[in-house]
């Protein structure tokens, strides 16, 4: 498997397909890795691997994964669009295309904000946000379904290290994507498509309100992943939409 290496980060990678780049990354959460790829609602890197060159990733510091690096407690959000900008740049690859399930919602909103002149177009799928209901959601999946396995991997990191972490991922902007602002969102022009899911981890709202305010903004139908042939459709539509943005320059080569 090959790696991109940039001082004390190591990313873990793979790419298939070719075309036009497409950068997607699987959800799990802090514990989002390349191995997810089979238990995803469907599995980006085959459906799109005939239409563009699909690039995947192991988050910094996922369980089970094969990227790593220190503990970023100061800007977070920042660290993982670093690294996956790094990526990017490690490839020669400028402009390209970023889809994001789960905690990709909040990668998107930060690569979007950090890199509007490369990413082209966005899709969010079953993005995290906050849920007023239930504000802590992501904070104790993170506790329960990540800190235990990382910090046997890592005893060089303290807890206090990591409260700091996930308090700084989550409650320093506690509402709508953790990583950016409505405001932000409200006057983004890159291209988005909202693929919606409403569990404890999903607001249905935050899909909702990421397509309501987002000037270029279209969300499809929810629920989606079922029936099958509805599934297809929504599949097709990611195609469709992502082919439709791809640079004039780029279509032309």
């Amino acid at each position: 498997m090959p790696f991109y290496q940039k001082g004390d980060v190591r990313i873990r990678y793979e790419e298939t397909g070719s075309g036009f780049p497409l950068l997607v990354t699987p959800g799990g959460g802090l514990n989002s890795r390349v191995s997810n790829w089979p238990t995803a609602v469907f599995n980006a890197m085959e459906a799109f691997k005939n239409d563009f060159r699909c690039i995947t990733m192991d988050q910094r510091n996922a369980n089970g994964g094969e990227s790593t690096g220190p503990v970023p407690v100061d800007n977070p959000w920042d660290a993982f669009a670093d690294d996956q900008l790094g990526l990017m740049d490690h490839l020669g690859i400028r402009e390209f295309f970023y889809m994001g399930y789960c905690i990709g919602g909040c990668f998107a909103g930060k690569l979007m904000q950090r890199a509007p002149n490369r990413v082209v177009a966005a899709v969010f799928c079953q993005s995290v946000g906050h849920r007023p209901e239930n504000p802590t959601v992501m904070y104790r999946h993170s506790k329960e379904n990540w800190v235990p396995d990382f910090i046997k991997r890592r005893p060089d990191v303290s807890m206090d290290t990591i409260e700091k972490y996930l308090h700084n991922l989550y409650a320093v902007q506690p509402d709508f994507l953790y990583s950016v602002s409505r405001d932000f969102i409200g006057n983004c022009r890159t291209p988005i498509l909202v693929l919606p899911d409403d569990v404890p981890g999903h607001p249905l709202q935050t899909s909702i309100d990421v397509a309501s305010l987002a000037p270029n903004a279209e969300i499809t139908v929810y629920p989606w992943k079922e029936p099958a042939e509805l599934k297809q459709r929504t599949i097709d539509r990611v195609r469709r939409f992502l082919k439709a943005h791809v640079p004039m320059r780029a279509a032309a080569q």
